[in-house]
């Protein structure tokens, strides 16, 4: 279990609140681990990486699609990634990214194959149809419910950012809204919900963390997608708990294309751990 205080735990010992992103692309994959065998390859490549740079990360996130576009065996390579990560490296923090969002049995299956089948500690949820959609992952008291609240993609324009009648933007309704949720009901630990915050919007934190001072926001963006690390933390930072977890992907674990990769993604990860030190000791009482 990954609970509230043991992730700032974790931050507070590793100097880091680094997330490393498996989107584990098999096309990406450097020659030394392209084997035939799907299920091995990425095994290979991931349990390197997560080697290399663990010592510099408080969690992994998978990227369901990487593993699910390969059938059977990019599940099994999904199930046991996660496996290998809390025999492992049991502090971590598992985040499964698969956005799922339904309603009735069908959001509870979805709840049931992130928490009971994969065991991750966390999985990305869309808020679209509301609470009835994302209280069978509330349900679980010991598991984190991350929900997608302004992304980093241009076109989160579209939806995310338009102005309701109150004057109030799109993504600002569902952080007031589902900060609430805990009304509802006694099954939910508030505590354990996070949102996803892009940190290429980093003009909106100061405005979304007046709306969730103490939430744990995701922040994928920094690096592959221009994101600037300092202006995300200088924005957005909660001084007492740190409260972000910034995940990069592509700019750690395909930092080459060589067999060298995870050299090089542990110096990457060691830079972005060594930046993220001087910005806690900068803002915040860590």
């Amino acid at each position: 279990m990954n609970n509230y205080l043991q992730v700032v735990d974790q931050i507070k010992r590793k100097s880091s609140f680094l997330i490393v992103g498996l989107d584990s692309d098999y096309s990406k994959f450097p020659p030394n681990v392209q084997f035939p065998d799907v299920e091995l390859a990425i095994m290979r490549f991931n349990k390197a990486i997560i080697e290399a740079t663990a010592a510099y990360a408080v969690g992994y996130k998978l990227n369901s699609a990487f593993y699910e576009c390969h059938g059977i065996a990019g599940l099994k390579a999904l199930r046991d990634t996660v496996r290998y990560i809390k025999e492992k490296y049991p502090e971590m923090l598992v985040i499964l990214d698969a956005k799922r969002g339904d309603i009735g049995n069908t959001s509870a299956c979805y709840a049931r194959a992130a928490f009971d089948s994969f065991q991750a500690d966390a999985v990305t949820v869309a808020p679209y149809m509301g609470y009835d959609s994302v209280e069978p992952f509330l349900r679980y008291k010991d598991k984190w419910t991350i929900l997608l609240a302004l992304t980093s993609n241009k076109g989160s324009a579209d939806f995310q950012q338009l102005l309701t009648k109150d004057e109030t933007f799109v993504f600002e309704n569902v952080l007031r809204t589902a900060s609430k949720w805990e009304l509802h009901s006694d099954t939910m630990n508030a505590e354990q919900m996070m949102f996803v915050v892009g940190a290429t919007q980093a003009d909106w934190f100061k405005k979304i963390r007046q709306i969730v001072p103490d939430h744990f926001l995701l922040v994928p963006g920094v690096g592959a997608q221009g994101g600037s690390l300092r202006a995300v933390v200088e924005n957005g930072i909660n001084r007492e708990f740190c409260c972000l977890l910034v995940n990069a992907s592509r700019s750690i674990i395909f930092a080459s294309k060589d067999d060298n990769f995870a050299m090089a993604a542990a110096h990457k990860a060691a830079e972005m751990q060594k930046e993220m030190s001087d910005l806690l000791k900068e803002f915040t009482l860590i």
